[in-house]
C-alpha cells in the first residue's frame, strides 16, 4: 500500500504558483515589503514567501490574513474565473460560486461546508466587510469571536466581519451553507 510523502516531498498544488503570483505583484503594488505584510498580516515571513514562491499551499486563514492587509477581496489572488476555486481552513471548505461588482462593492458568493469537529477562526477584513451566511443543512455558530450567532437549516446569519470571527458545526451533522462576502468599495 503507497503512502503519502513526506509533506517537505510533496509537488506544491499547481494553482498555489498562480496564487503567490497575485498575492507578490498586490504587495508590490502597494510598494509593501514581505516582512510588513506578514507582521500586518500575523502570518509568518517564511509562510508569507512561501505562499509567494508557490511552494506552500496556503490556508483559507492565511489567504484572509494576507488579503484584508493588502486591501482586496479574496477573489483578487484566487485562479481565474473559467476555474472554480475552493479554499480550506481548519473547519470550513468554501468554494467561489461567482463575483459580482457594483458601483458600492464586491460581492463573492461561495458554497461553504463546515466540518463538525474543530472551529475555524477568522482574522479580521478590511473595515466594513459583511458575511452574510444562509443554512442549508446542520447547526452553525459562526460570527464575532466574542458574540457568535447560531442558525439551523433554514436559518440566516449576518455581521461585520472586520473583527475576528469563528464558524463551527453545532453538534455532528456537516453544515451546508451559502457564504456571501460584502467588500465596500473605498
Amino acid at each position: 500500500m503507497a503512502t503519502a510523502p513526506p509533506a517537505r516531498d510533496r509537488v506544491p498544488d499547481a494553482g498555489a504558483g498562480a496564487v503567490g503570483r497575485r498575492v507578490r505583484a498586490l504587495r508590490e503594488e502597494r510598494q509593501m515589503s514581505l516582512s510588513t505584510l506578514a507582521r500586518l498580516a500575523r502570518v509568518g515571513k517564511a509562510t508569507l514567501s512561501g505562499l509567494e514562491n508557490g511552494t506552500r499551499n496556503p490556508t483559507l486563514e492565511t489567504l484572509y490574513a494576507v488579503t484584508a492587509q493588502l486591501g482586496v477581496p479574496l477573489t483578487a489572488v484566487l485562479s481565474g474565473p473559467a476555474e472554480t476555486p475552493t479554499v480550506r481552513g481548519a473547519a470550513v471548505s468554501a468554494t467561489l460560486l461567482e463575483v459580482f461588482t457594483d458601483s458600492d462593492a464586491t460581492y463573492e458568493l461561495y458554497r461553504m461546508r463546515v466540518a463538525p469537529g474543530p472551529e475555524q477562526l477568522s482574522p479580521a477584513h478590511q473595515p466594513g466587510v459583511t458575511e452574510h451566511v444562509t443554512v442549508f443543512t446542520g447547526v452553525l455558530r459562526a460570527g464575532p469571536v466574542d458574540a457568535p450567532l447560531t442558525a439551523a437549516a433554514g436559518g440566516h446569519l449576518r455581521w461585520t466581519s472586520d473583527v475576528p470571527h469563528s464558524y463551527a458545526a453545532v453538534g455532528d451533522e456537516e453544515v451546508q451553507a451559502s457564504l456571501l462576502l460584502r467588500y465596500p468599495r473605498r
